[in-house]
C-alpha cells in the first residue's frame, strides 16, 4: 500500500494488484522514512527458520518444570520434595528456601514471591521448580512434590476486597485516585447512569513462554528469553539470585508476538535459579495451560457512571467510580488505574469531573500490562453513556459526540492542557460520512454472512443491523514522572550501517523503523539492527509506543551525528557548512552542484560511529486531587461499527469497522496498516469472545479451545477511512503510536452498534448472547 493510499479516505484492507511497470529494470526497493520497507526477519519467520527461545539448545542441557498451585487461596502447611529428588534423572529441586537473594520481585512494586512460602494467593502461583535430564522427567518430578495445603476461602469479588482480611502484608488496596475537577454542585438538565463490567482478556501470545538459562564461569547466569524489558528483568533476576547485576545477562530471543509484558518473571526467575544450582544450562518450554496460569491479564473492571448534560447534549459533569481487579499482586495496576481515571471522560470537553478510582488485590490471577490498559475499560463505559444521552434527547449519536469533541488546547479532567494534535471531530466526521456497507439479501448465498454462520443462525428475518460509534484515546509513553529515556548507537563501516539499541522488536516494527531512519539520514541501503542484550545501554520496555518515539529518536540523533562526521571534512574542504550538503540515494551533493560524490567514497574506509540519547519532556505524578501534567502525549481514534444481530438467539456478526486515526506521520504505510488491523482484531475479541473465566479464582479451560480467540471468520472488513497526519512537534518524526488506540476504541464501537440493533443496554464486555436478544 503506498504512502499516499494509506493517507487517503476510503482506503481499505484489501490490497490492489500493482499496475504493470513499463521501462527497463525492476522497481527500486523501498527506502527511508515513508516507504513500506519490509521487515528483515519476515522471510525467516515465514520459512520457520527464525530462532525463538523454544528452539534454543546448549551442550549438557537440562529441562525445567514448575509446580504451580492448584488453589486460588491456601495456607502451605508443608512441602515435601524428597520423592522428587530421589527420581532418576532429577538434578535439582528448588523452593522458597533456595532463593539466595530477595524473595520478592515486581515491575513496579516488589510484592510477588519467586516461590510461595507460607500462602498461595492465586491459582497457578509457583511453589517449586525442578531440573532434570528429560522434559518428561522434570514434569513427573514436579508432580511428585507433595504440598500439604490448608485451603482458604478466596476473595474473588473486588468490591469485597475492601472489607476482607488482608490477602497480602501490603494490604488489599494498591492505589486510590480521587480526581476532582470543577464544581461539585454543577448539574445538568439530563442525567443518565450506568453500571458496566469488563471481563478478563488474556494476551494469548502466539507462542507460549520459553527460555534458556546458561551459568557463567564468573558465578553469574545468562538468560535467553523473549523479554520486552530486558534490563528490568536482569535487575529483578540479580536481586532474587543475590548477585551483582553485572554478572547477569539477558539476551533477547525472537519474540513470538507481544501485546504487553511478554515474559513473566514467574517463568525465567526459577529457570536461572536452577542453572545456578546445577551448574548446567536449563531450558523451560511452557505448555499453553502454564502460559495462561503464569502471565498477567487485562484488568477486569467494574464501572459506575453518572453523566449530566444540558438540553442540547453538551456535557456538564461526569461522575464515575472505577474499580480495577489487580488479582493477587500489584504489577502495573497503579499505572493502569492512572490511565483509567485520567481518561474516564473520554476525548470530550467536560468542565466538571469527579472520578474515584481504586485498584485492589484479590485471589484472582494477576492483572498487568495489556494494550490500552485502563483506557479500554473506561472507553466502553463512557461511550455507552453517550449513547444513552443521545437516545434520551433524540439526537443522532454521532452528532452528540461532535458537539462535545475535544480539540487541541482543551483541558483534561486532570488539569493538563492537550498540547498535542487532537483532531477528534475530524476523525469522527470521516467515519460518519463514509458510505455504509450494502444490506445483505434476505437469503444470502453465503451462509457465513449470517450471524452464527451455517446451522447457527435463526431465520434471516430475525437479523437486525446496527450502526454504532466509538471515540477513544490513549497515552503515549509512560506517565506520572516516568523517566522515558533510550540510548542508541549507529556505526558505519564498509558500506554497512549497524544500529545498536536495546529496544525489543515485539512486532511493532521498531527494527524496520531503525533501518528506515538510518537509510534516510545517511543514504546507506544496507542497514542492520544488532541483537538485543543487557550489555547494551537500557532502552526501556516495549509498550505505549515508546520505541517509535524514544528509541527511534535516539537512533535519529545518533545517525545525524554520524552524518555530521561524514560531511564535515567535505564541507571544510569546499568552504561550506554541512547544512548545504545533502545525501540522496547514496550520493552526497552540494546545493550548487560543485560537489558530487558517493557515501562510500567519502567514507574512504573509515569507521564512523556515534551514541545518542532521547529523553522526552518530563511529566509529574497526579496529586491528591488527581491533578497534574501526567502524560507526554496522546493519540485518538474514531470507529464506526456496523453489526448484524440475530435478535432471537443473540448471535452477532461484525460486518464492518470504519476507522479514522490520528497517526501524526506515516512512517511505514504497510506496517501502519497492519498495526491498526491487529489492534482492531484484538478489540473484536474483547468485545465478543475473549473472557478468561475464573470461578472461585480458578482458571477454567486454560487453553485455546476454552478461550475463544477471534478467527479470520470473526474479523470484519476493516476500512481505514482516514489517517490524519498532523505532526506532534515534540515527537521525533511527529509520529504517534498506532496499535493501542484501536484496541481501546473498537469494543466500545461494537457494543454501540449492538445497542442500536437491539435496543438493549449492553453493559458488559464481552457481549453475551442474552444481552443481544431484543425484548
Amino acid at each position: 500500500m503506498s504512502n499516499e493510499a494509506a493517507g487517503n479516505a476510503g482506503s481499505t484492507t484489501t490490497a490492489t494488484a500493482p499496475e504493470p511497470q513499463s521501462g527497463p529494470g525492476p522497481e527500486p526497493l523501498p527506502h527511508g522514512i515513508g516507504s513500506s520497507l519490509p521487515s528483515a526477519e519476515s522471510r525467516a519467520k515465514t520459512e520457520g527458520t527464525f530462532p525463538y527461545a523454544s528452539d534454543l539448545w546448549a551442550e549438557g542441557l537440562l529441562w525445567a518444570a514448575v509446580l504451580r498451585s492448584p488453589h486460588a487461596h491456601a495456607r502451605i502447611v508443608s512441602i515435601d520434595t524428597s520423592q522428587a529428588r530421589e527420581m532418576p534423572g532429577v538434578r535439582s529441586v528448588v523452593t522458597h528456601e533456595d532463593v539466595p537473594g530477595e524473595a520478592l520481585h515486581g515491575r513496579k512494586t516488589a510484592d510477588r514471591p519467586v516461590f510461595a512460602s507460607d500462602v498461595v494467593r492465586h491459582h497457578g502461583e509457583p511453589i517449586a521448580a525442578v531440573a532434570a535430564d528429560h522434559p518428561d522427567t522434570a514434569r513427573m518430578a514436579a508432580a511428585a512434590i507433595f504440598v500439604e495445603y490448608e485451603v482458604m476461602e478466596p476473595v474473588t469479588d473486588p468490591e469485597k476486597a475492601f472489607a476482607a482480611e488482608p490477602l497480602h502484608p501490603d494490604g488489599n488496596l494498591i492505589r486510590h485516585i480521587p480526581l476532582r475537577h470543577g464544581d461539585p454542585e454543577a448539574a445538568g438538565e439530563l442525567v443518565v447512569e450506568g453500571l458496566y463490567r469488563i471481563g478478563r482478556q488474556d494476551p494469548a501470545p502466539i507462542g507460549a513462554e520459553a527460555g534458556l538459562a546458561v551459568p557463567r564461569p564468573d558465578g553469574g547466569v545468562e538468560l535467553y528469553i523473549a523479554s520486552t524489558d530486558p534490563h528490568t528483568d536482569r535487575d529483578m533476576a540479580a536481586s532474587c539470585y543475590g548477585i551483582d547485576p553485572g554478572i547477569v545477562k539477558v539476551v533477547v530471543t525472537g519474540v513470538p508476538g507481544a501485546t504487553g509484558d511478554r515474559e513473566d518473571a514467574s517463568f525465567h526467575l526459577p529457570l536461572g535459579l536452577l542453572a545456578l544450582t546445577t551448574g548446567c544450562p536449563v531450558k523451560l518450554t511452557a505448555t499453553r495451560e502454564e502460559s495462561f496460569l503464569g502471565h498477567a491479564h487485562r484488568h477486569p473492571t467494574l464501572l459506575r457512571y453518572r453523566h449530566h448534560a444540558d438540553a442540547e447534549g453538551k456535557l456538564v459533569k461526569v461522575e464515575a467510580q472505577v474499580l480495577l481487579d489487580a488479582g493477587a499482586y500489584a504489577d502495573t495496576s497503579s499505572d493502569a488505574l492512572a490511565a483509567a481515571v485520567s481518561f474516564a471522560c473520554g476525548p470530550y470537553i467536560v468542565p466538571n469531573a469527579f472520578i474515584e478510582g481504586w485498584a485492589v488485590r484479590t485471589n484472582n490471577p494477576p492483572s498487568g500490562h495489556v494494550r490500552g490498559e485502563g483506557a479500554m475499560q473506561v472507553c466502553a463505559a463512557y461511550e455507552a453513556q453517550m449513547d444513552k444521552i443521545a437516545k434520551k434527547l433524540g439526537i443522532d449519536p454521532a452528532e452528540l459526540r461532535l458537539r462535545n469533541a475535544m480539540a487541541t488546547g482543551d483541558i483534561l479532567p486532570t488539569g493538563q492542557t492537550v498540547t498535542c494534535p487532537a483532531p477528534v471531530a475530524e476523525l469522527l466526521a470521516a467515519v460518519r460520512d463514509f458510505p455504509l456497507p450494502e444490506l445483505p439479501k434476505d437469503t444470502p448465498e453465503d451462509e457465513w454472512l449470517l450471524p452464527g454462520g451455517p446451522e447457527g443462525a435463526g431465520e434471516p428475518a430475525a437479523v437486525r443491523r446496527g450502526v454504532g460509534y466509538g471515540l477513544g484515546m490513549v497515552q503515549l509513553l509512560g506517565a506520572e514522572g516516568t523517566d522515558e529515556v533510550s540510548t542508541a548507537t549507529v556505526k558505519v563501516h564498509d558500506g554497512i550501517a549497524t544500529v545498536i539499541c536495546a529496544a525489543v522488536e515485539t512486532g511493532q516494527g521498531f527494527s524496520t523503523l531503525a533501518r528506515q531512519i538510518v537509510q534516510e539520514t545517511l543514504g546507506i541501503d544496507d542497514v542492520r539492527v544488532a541483537p538485543v542484550d543487557t550489555d547494551q545501554p537500557p532502552a526501556g520496555p516495549s509498550c505505549h509506543g515508546r520505541h517509535t518515539w524514544v528509541s527511534g529518536g535516539a537512533v535519529e540523533r545518533a545517525a545525524k551525528m554520524v552524518r555530521t562526521q561524514l560531511l564535515q571534512p567535505l564541507a571544510h574542504k569546499f568552504g561550506m557548512s554541512t547544512e548545504l550538503l545533502q545525501i540522496t540515494d547514496g550520493k552526497i551533493t552540494s546545493y550548487d552542484g560543485v560537489l558530487s560524490t558517493t557515501v562510500t567514497e567519502a567514507m574512504d574506509g573509515k569507521e564512523l560511529w556515534a551514541t545518542a540519547q532521547c529523553r522526552p519532556h518530563p511529566t509529574e505524578p497526579l496529586d491528591e486531587a488527581g491533578q497534574g501534567d501526567a502524560f507526554v502525549g496522546m493519540a485518538f481514534c474514531a470507529i464506526r461499527a456496523v453489526v448484524d444481530v440475530d435478535i432471537e438467539i443473540g448471535s452477532i456478526r461484525v460486518v464492518e469497522l470504519a476507522v479514522a486515526q490520528d497517526v501524526g506521520r506515516i512512517l511505514n504505510p504497510t506496517q501502519l496498516k497492519a498495526r491498526i488491523e491487529a489492534g482492531i482484531t484484538q478489540g473484536v475479541g474483547a468485545a465478543l469472545t475473549e473472557n478468561l473465566r475464573t470461578p472461585r479464582g480458578l482458571v477454567r479451560h486454560p487453553d485455546l479451545t476454552g478461550y475463544a480467540l477471534p478467527t479470520a471468520l470473526d474479523t470484519p472488513d476493516i476500512r481505514i477511512v482516514k489517517l490524519v497526519e498532523e505532526r506532534d512537534v515534540v515527537a521525533p518524526f511527529g509520529a504517534k503510536a498506532a496499535s493501542a488506540v484501536p484496541v481501546v476504541t473498537s469494543p466500545a464501537a461494537i457494543a454501540s452498534a449492538v445497542r442500536a440493533a437491539t435496543g438493549r443496554p449492553v453493559n458488559r464486555l464481552p457481549i453475551r448472547p442474552q444481552a443481544a436478544v431484543a425484548t
